[in-house]
C-alpha cells in the first residue's frame, strides 16, 4: 500500500468510524463499504469536507453478485470455485454468507488532493432501492438513470428516473445475472405490416463446452512425452 492511500484509509477510518462498514486498500486502490441508511451522510461529507474534497463523482455502476464465483461447468482445469472467472481466492467462499444480492459502486476523485475513492453501497431491499445522490453530484443523473435501466435498481428522489439505453417497452434488466441470454423478444420486417414487429425469442441459448474430458494423445503430458522422446534418443546413441 502506498503512503498515500495508507493516509487516506486511515483518514477515512477515523472521521467515518461510525457510518462506514468498512475501508481497506487492495490493489493500490481504496475503497469504502456502507449501508444505504448512511450513504448520503457519507457521500455529502466527503464532497464538502476539505479534508477529502471528492467532487468529482466518475462513475457509477449497479453489481449483480448472484451466481458471483460460481462456474457452468466443470473439467479439470475449471472448478466449481470459480477461479477461472477470475475472482479472488476465497471469495466464492465469502459470497455464500452474503445478505444482499445487488450493491451500487461510485468512483469518487479528488483534483484538490489528487485522490481516487471507491465507495460500495450495500443493497438489501426487494426491490433493490437506495438515495439519490444527484443533489451532491449532478452526473450521477444519467448514471443512475442506468443503473436503473440495466440492473433494475430504483433511486429514491431522482427527479426523473427513466430507461436510458434499452427500448420503449422493453421487459426486464438486461444487465441482472437471471436474464437470459438471448434475450426474451426479437425483431424482424414483416413485409405484410410493412414495418419492424416484436415477436417471442426464437433462438435457443447453447453453453459450448465438453461435457466429458477423453484421455487420449491430445492431453498427453507434455514433460512425459518429452522425456520418452530423449530416452529413445538416448537409446539410439549408445547403440551406435
Amino acid at each position: 500500500m502506498s503512503k498515500s492511500n495508507d493516509a487516506l484509509v486511515a483518514a477515512l477510518n477515523q472521521r467515518f468510524d461510525d457510518l462506514i462498514l468498512d475501508c481497506y486498500a487492495a490493489h493500490d486502490e481504496v475503497s469504502v463499504e456502507v449501508e444505504p441508511e448512511h450513504l448520503i451522510d457519507l457521500c455529502r461529507s466527503l464532497c464538502n469536507d476539505e479534508d477529502f474534497a471528492f467532487r468529482q463523482l466518475v462513475d457509477l455502476c449497479g453489481v449483480d453478485y448472484a451466481t458471483y464465483g460460481q462456474a457452468e461447468w466443470e473439467t479439470e482445469s475449471t472448478s466449481i470455485t470459480g477461479f477461472s472467472r477470475g475472482v479472488s481466492k476465497g471469495a466464492y467462499d465469502d459470497h455464500k454468507h452474503r445478505d444482499y444480492r445487488f450493491a451500487v459502486v461510485y468512483h469518487l476523485l479528488s483534483l484538490q488532493h489528487n485522490r481516487r475513492l471507491r465507495v460500495r453501497c450495500r443493497i438489501h431491499s426487494e426491490p433493490p432501492v437506495v438515495a439519490t445522490v444527484v443533489g451532491i453530484w449532478a452526473s450521477a443523473n444519467w448514471y443512475e438513470r442506468e443503473a436503473f435501466d440495466l440492473y433494475g435498481i430504483l433511486f429514491s428522489g431522482h427527479p426523473d428516473l427513466r430507461r436510458l439505453l434499452t427500448d420503449y417497452g422493453f421487459i426486464g434488466h438486461p444487465f441482472r445475472k437471471d436474464f437470459p441470454l438471448e434475450g426474451n423478444v426479437e425483431v424482424r420486417y414483416d413485409t405484410e405490416k410493412q414495418r419492424v414487429i416484436y415477436q417471442p425469442v426464437t433462438i435457443t441459448n447453447r453453453v459450448l463446452v465438453p461435457k466429458v474430458i477423453r484421455h487420449d494423445n491430445r492431453y498427453e503430458d507434455v514433460d512425459r512425452a518429452q522425456s520418452a522422446v530423449n530416452g529413445e534418443q538416448s537409446a539410439v546413441n549408445s547403440e551406435q
